[in-house]
């Protein structure tokens, strides 16, 4: 009977102990990793266990069962729904937040705004030099994020109106990288999530409407979508864990979560 109650206490232990797992989009990384720092604040029992990769890689590791929820700066692709009915596991979509997609260059770049025409020149390479858009006679560097992001492929689509990146553009593994890579070179330019933009680098304005009005990147024009590239961020889950993971996908969508998603740099569901 000891021995029962023994092994029991063992069993109970063990899986109090069972950590949910966060994997995904680099973007949405910084948000989840301070939502869940806070719930597991306000829940002792409660262990989240975040990383980052990729939306891609985080809904590969959902097919696969090896993350509880996928974190993802783009919609699920239809190949991916795909494999997930062909393994037999229905699943939810959540939005979290909002996010803008800042471009940046280096502070020492004297352009400060382009157009979607020329953003879709530079990286798709026809646009080579800051001279063709008003710049100093410079090599223009492109950073963009591998294909693995969801942040690469909502670029794509939205901004390049889904031609390719040229060969020549230089992929990161993570957005960090990005920034990083900018603040050393003169002749840089890439795109990151509104939450990363800080002093080393420069954000520029842009315009969707040929030139007629360049908005910059802030919480405000996000807000009021004036700003032209904004987008949602989402968490993937199936429907067999929803009842164990629900009680933290609450909290992000709780008034306290949605402050949480302000104060990191994101864009909260309700204005």
């Amino acid at each position: 009977m000891k021995t029962s109650a023994i092994l029991l206490s063992f069993i109970l232990l063990a899986n109090s102990a069972i950590s949910q797992k966060l994997k995904g989009s680099d973007t949405v990384l910084p948000l989840a990793q301070k939502e869940a720092e806070s719930y597991m604040k306000s829940n002792k029992s409660a262990k989240l266990n975040v990383t980052g990769g990729g939306s891609g890689v985080g809904i590969s590791a959902l097919v696969d069962g090896t993350t509880d929820i996928a974190m993802s700066s783009r919609k699920i692709k239809l190949t991916e729904k795909m494999k997930l009915a062909d393994a037999g596991k229905s699943f939810k979509e959540t939005t979290i937040a909002y996010d803008a997609l800042a471009i940046v260059v280096n502070p020492a770049n004297k352009v400060s705004q382009l157009t979607r025409e020329q953003l879709e020149g530079i990286f798709t390479g026809k646009i080579k030099n800051w001279k063709e858009v008003g710049g100093e006679d410079l090599q223009i560097v492109v950073y963009s994020r591998e294909s693995s992001s969801g942040t690469y492929d909502f670029f794509k689509e939205h901004v390049l109106n889904n031609k390719n990146y040229a060969s020549s553009v230089l992929s990161m593994p993570a957005t960090g990288s990005i920034i990083q890579s900018i603040s050393q070179t003169k002749g840089a330019i890439g795109y990151v999530g509104l939450a990363y933009v800080e002093k080393d680098v420069k954000a520029l304005k842009v315009s969707f409407d040929k030139g007629k009005n360049f908005i910059a990147p802030n919480m405000a024009t996000a807000k009021d979508r004036s700003y032209p590239i904004v987008r949602p961020l989402f968490y993937y889950y199936l429907t067999t864990v929803e009842k164990a993971i629900k009680p933290f996908v609450d909290f992000c969508l709780s008034a306290e979560g949605q402050k949480i998603v302000e104060e990191i740099g994101y864009v909260p569901l309700k204005n």
